[in-house]
């Protein structure tokens, strides 16, 4: 039988433009910011989140590599909790989300955490595309 999979609170960073007032930020500070408060929030355990499943447009620069495990360790969690980051340009946090319903319903997983990371400001303008194109 399938487990449902629902959302139980939503937290987010504020918006900012590009060259802003979030633009001191890190993306992984940021990111982990939000982790933090999430947990504070619900007043859920770290250590009994299964997965996070973040999305993130633009994996290069301070963006590269796999935010999402750097976050949960800037938000103090423990270093069991596995993170992953996905990329689907315009719909990376989208499908964090659905990542983590599919994991929820098949079963694999009872807690997960999904969202998104950006700073455009760190990202340079068209990192994304080849030379040429």
């Amino acid at each position: 039988m399938r487990s449902p999979a629902v959302i139980v609170d939503a937290c987010r960073s504020p918006v900012g433009l590009r060259h802003g007032a979030l633009s001191g930020w890190h993306p992984v500070d940021l990111a982990g910011a939000v982790l933090d408060a999430l947990a504070r929030r619900t007043g859920i355990d770290p250590a009994t989140v299964d997965e996070v499943v973040l999305g993130c447009a633009t994996l290069v620069g301070d963006q590269g590599c796999n935010p999402a495990r750097s976050a949960v360790l800037a938000a103090g969690w423990p270093e069991s909790v596995p993170a992953t980051t996905l990329d689907r340009q315009g719909a990376s946090s989208l499908q964090a989300v659905a990542v983590a319903a599919q994991a929820i319903a098949a079963g694999s997983c009872d807690v997960v955490v999904a969202g998104g990371v950006e700073v455009s400001t760190t990202t340079p303008a068209g990192a994304w595309v080849e030379p040429g194109s």
